[in-house]
């Protein structure tokens, strides 16, 4: 690799001499070059960088920002066409193509915000030669900024292919909190439900079950991405090169267990959260029902009395209100006797 690859300004300028000193490569979110004994080094993205012999690169990119694009589309890179043209894609469906001389593709991740990680999938792009990684991404993602901080902090990594497993051990773990978070959720509605508390937990368990298919459909890709090159014969990659992807693969797989009983979980309190919510309008349309049947015998007597024709009962008494009162309350009793007879009243 020769730095004229890493000079900023487009090679078919020919306004700029040869010559020109390097400049600093535009839509660059951080750098890392780890020596031969695994230490790294934080590189100032504001400098031009300058490639080292044996020595590991790391330049990870913005990739909404259009000068990153027209440098990583016309700088001189020793990356295949088909990898550069992945990096520039938008392609959200995760891969994995392993060569010779490199490894380029897709995985997904969580985004980060302010707080933390979120619950929305966002896409890391990149391309591995044995002394390089070039990684970008269109919005702030969770496992590149983990392993950012961890070589901040003296991580030691012993090659390129280390460096791309501590990024996706650094998915499955942000994940794992994000599933220690909806089950402390999941503990808490199931806590409501079984104590009859009054509240509305519907939101909230579609909310966990949306995150749990989400959760799922990232680590279903993820996994399949692994199994697939863990198939095939990588013998002859480079040991640079060699990603260790069975131990991945059998990492995302407990993972995406634990998201699939969970969601099962979800779904089970869920149905019976519905079926306590139709217990509970079962109840009061008994309730209607019996005040209906107690009523309707007194209506029934009210509407007899209130006919405008002759021949009324107690319509010439002067105490026939009173017996057409007590003719409605002995109607009720009578109507409350045959409904706890036939025990629709307990």
């Amino acid at each position: 690799m020769t730095s004229d690859a890493f000079a900023a300004h487009s090679p078919t300028d020919p306004e700029v001499p040869r010559l020109a000193p390097p400049l600093p490569i535009p839509g660059l979110v951080w750098a890392f070059r780890i020596g031969g004994d695994g230490r790294p080094q934080a590189l100032p993205v504001d400098r031009p960088i300058e490639p080292q012999h044996d020595a590991l690169l790391w330049l990870h990119f913005n990739l909404t920002d259009a000068r990153a694009l027209q440098w990583l589309g016309a700088a001189a890179l020793p990356i295949p066409d088909e990898a550069r043209a992945l990096l520039l894609s938008k392609d959200t469906y995760q891969q994995l193509h392993a060569s010779d001389d490199g490894a380029y593709g897709v995985i997904a991740d969580l985004l980060r915000d302010i707080g933390g990680a979120t619950e929305d999938t966002g896409y890391l792009r990149f391309v591995m030669t044995e002394h390089l990684l070039l990684s970008g991404r269109h919005r702030a993602l969770c496992a590149a900024d983990a392993t950012r901080r961890a070589l901040e902090n003296g991580y030691r990594i012993g090659n390129v292919a280390a460096l791309f497993e501590t990024i996706v051990e650094n998915v499955a773990a942000t994940m794992e909190r994000v599933i220690d978070r909806l089950a402390e959720t999941l503990d808490d509605i199931e806590e409501q439900v079984l104590s009859d508390q009054e509240a509305d937990l519907r939101k909230s368990l579609g909310q966990v079950r949306r995150t749990c298919v989400r959760l799922h459909r990232q680590l279903s890709g993820l996994q399949l991405v692994f199994h697939r090159l863990e198939e095939k014969d990588t013998s002859e990659l480079k040991p640079a090169l060699q990603i260790a992807a069975g131990k991945l693969a059998q990492r995302l797989d407990g993972l995406d267990r634990t998201i699939i009983e969970m969601r099962e979980r979800s779904r089970l309190l869920q149905e019976e959260l519905q079926l306590k919510i139709e217990e509970q309008g079962n109840n009061s349309l008994r309730v209607l029902s019996v005040l209906t049947a107690l009523l309707m015998p007194p209506t029934l007597i009210t509407g007899i009395f209130g006919m405008n024709t002759k021949a009324l009962p107690f319509a010439d008494s002067d105490a026939g209100f009173w017996w057409a009162a007590a003719l409605i309350c002995l109607a009720s009793l009578l109507a409350y006797l045959v409904l706890r007879r036939i025990g629709i009243i307990r």
